[in-house]
This record gives C-alpha cells, sequence and structure tokens, in this order.
C-alpha cells in the first residue's frame, strides 16, 4: 500500500489501492473536505481480504490531489442564502464534475466496472456514479448521505457554525481542539474514539494537507447539485443504503429519503451512529457489503444458467 498519482478527467489525482487487482473493485468515495485516508485502512483491509481489489482517492480540491483554480473564493454562507431563494448557485464544479473524475479514474486504472461505496457527499457522488453511468456500475453503497431534496431535516445551526468556522492549522494546538469538538459533536455517541484516536486521525489529515478553498469549492458543488431525487430514481443496481440514527450532520431522513426513492434499495439504520466510521462498526459495514456483492453475484449466476 502506497500513495500513488494518476491523471484523470484531466486532473491529477492521488489514490492507494488493496488487495489484488485481478479481483472485483470496490471504490470508495469519501465526503465533504475529507480526504481518502478518513476510510481507515482497517476497513480497506477487512474488504481486500474478502477478496476485492479496494480503490481509495483523494475527491479533487482535497488531500494530495489536484486544487482547482477560482477566480473568485466561494463565500458558503452567500450561497446558501442563494440556495434558501431558490436562486442559482454559483459553484467552481459539480457532483457531476466529480462523478466524472471518478470514471476517469477506471479508465487510468483499467477498470471496466465497480462497486460503489461513498460516505456524505461521497454517497452523492456513488448515486451520481450509479443513475449516470450504468455500464459502469455493480452496485452501490451510500453511507450517510442524502437526496438533496429541500425540506428534509438540516443540521442544527450550532452544528453548521461550527463546519463554516475552524482556526489556522498554523495554530496547531488550537486546530486540534476545534476539529476535536467538531468530531464529538457529529460522531456517534454509541462508539465515541478515544481522545488519542481522534487527535491521531486529525492530525494525520492535518498534516498531509490542509485547503479550506477545496472545502469550500466541495461545499458549493452539493448545493448547485440541488435536489436529485429524479436521478437516483433511475438507478437500477443492486444498492445498500446506511445511516445512523444518531446523525446530527446528515440527519436520518435523508437516508430514509435516499432508500424511498432506490425501490429496490436495503435500508440499514444503525442505533447509536452519528456521522463517522466507528472502528466498531467496520466488521458490520463490511459485512453488509460483502452481502450485497455476493447477493448480487449469485443472482447474476442464476439469470446466466436460465
Amino acid at each position: 500500500m502506497s500513495e500513488q498519482y494518476l491523471m484523470a478527467n484531466g486532473l491529477r489525482l492521488c489514490y492507494e489501492e488493496f488487495g489484488d487487482k485481478q479481483n472485483p473493485s470496490i471504490v470508495l468515495i469519501m465526503g465533504l473536505g475529507t480526504q481518502m485516508v478518513s476510510w481507515p485502512d482497517a476497513f480497506c483491509d477487512m474488504l481486500a481480504d474478502l477478496g476485492f481489489h479496494v480503490v481509495r482517492f483523494d475527491n479533487r480540491d482535497i488531500g494530495l490531489s489536484e486544487k482547482i483554480a477560482v477566480s473568485q473564493p466561494v463565500n458558503l454562507i452567500r450561497q446558501a442564502l442563494r440556495q434558501r431563494l431558490g436562486l442559482a448557485i454559483r459553484a467552481p464544479y459539480t457532483l457531476n464534475d466529480m462523478a466524472i473524475d471518478t470514471i476517469a479514474l477506471l479508465d487510468a486504472l483499467n477498470i471496466d466496472k465497480a462497486h460503489w461505496v461513498g460516505a456524505s457527499m461521497g454517497g452523492m457522488i456513488a448515486q451520481v456514479l450509479a443513475a449516470e453511468h450504468p455500464s459502469r456500475t455493480l452496485t452501490l453503497t451510500s453511507i450517510m448521505s442524502t437526496t438533496g431534496k429541500r425540506n428534509l431535516p438540516q443540521a442544527p445551526l450550532k452544528v453548521l457554525k461550527q463546519m463554516l468556522t475552524r482556526p489556522s492549522v498554523d495554530d496547531e494546538t488550537a486546530y486540534l481542539k476545534h476539529a476535536i469538538k467538531t468530531w464529538r459533536l457529529i460522531g456517534s455517541p454509541a462508539y465515541p474514539p478515544s481522545d488519542e484516536d481522534l487527535k491521531e486521525r486529525i492530525l494525520r489529515s492535518a498534516r498531509r494537507s490542509y485547503y479550506p478553498a477545496g472545502y469550500r469549492n466541495q461545499a458549493a458543488a452539493i448545493m448547485a447539485s440541488g435536489d436529485r431525487r429524479g436521478l437516483i430514481r433511475r438507478i437500477k443496481c443492486p444498492t445498500l443504503i446506511i445511516h445512523g440514527k444518531a446523525d446530527i450532520l446528515v440527519p436520518v431522513e435523508g437516508g430514509i429519503d435516499t432508500a424511498k426513492n432506490i425501490k429496490h434499495a436495503n435500508l440499514q439504520l444503525i442505533e447509536g451512529m452519528g456521522h463517522d466510521l466507528p472502528k466498531e462498526l467496520l466488521p458490520r459495514f463490511t459485512q453488509m457489503i460483502g452481502e450485497l456483492i455476493d447477493s448480487t453475484s449469485s443472482e447474476q449466476a442464476l439469470a446466466a444458467s436460465a
């Protein structure tokens, strides 16, 4: 396992691979302003041990992947007001552009089709992939994500304020204090990480890369992409929806609405899970994804023999 680089959709993307490249591929797509290393190494290894080739990568504008130059910085408060008023959102790119990045990643790695696993914004991108690129899609797993429906419950104001304000990484002590408060606020109340685990996770990402402009650009992409219910109703592939009942950042109604609009989806709501990937739940996630893929393979085998 080591970081590598490739060109995809005209962008230099950083990625890592786990497992045998000859095995079916699972592509892990991370969420808003979050680097690929937030997919726990243990989770990647568990999936690889099930017999999969696992790819995780930094989305554009985050981590070690290429940053997008903009003529004017995104003002999230202004864009949020425009969204509330039903006005057009000005964003450097959309979720569709990020989905095309992911298809180009497959092309560069000579992968024909993949199982998509996305978390939060990554789940939104995975939904777009499954709807817009069915020929490249095997299955979809959407974790703690939503449809973009406007009247769904939203995060409380205190959470949004916490997410929108952050000290400079140059003051590592202040940055760490703020980040720990954020993760304690949105994380899983039934599965709290230790202070040491949380500190290690935060500093690993911050020292690897810190680029607040990418967070703003990606948030604008989510706003600009709007309500995706009409799009995701086109999804035909086997689908698993995982959502925590204690998710305060993307309330559970977002996962329920996603499953409602993908009628064949298997909805799994987890008690005590917030907006993170607790290490205690990784074996359960792995099992559910493995069962989704196994059932799909069985159905395909039956169809082929009929």
